[in-house]
């Protein structure tokens, strides 16, 4: 699977989001604004994995090979799987 310059770009933004946090606890910023910042980052990081299993699956179900081998009841089990896991 390639990964799009959209993925890329949302984990850029991350990147910087959790490079801010850092920034915060140098700085010694009060616990609840860093924990709404960890916890922005969090949203942001179950966004990104949502985006990339299904752009994957996406992919996985266009991809004549892929259906081949696998039926497409088992392609969206295991999308759902991925994101149930990564909770």
């Amino acid at each position: 699977m390639e990964y799009n310059d959209q993925i890329r770009n949302r984990l850029k933004r991350l990147e910087g989001q959790l490079k801010g946090v850092i920034r915060m606890i140098d700085e010694g910023k009060d616990c609840k604004e860093v924990v709404t910042q960890l916890s922005a980052s969090r949203s942001a990081i179950d966004r990104a994995i949502g985006l990339i299993v299904s752009t994957n699956l996406v992919y996985c179900m266009s991809d004549e090979q892929q259906l081949q081998d696998k039926n497409k009841e088992a392609l969206i089990k295991e999308a759902v799987d991925l994101l149930v896991k990564s909770r």
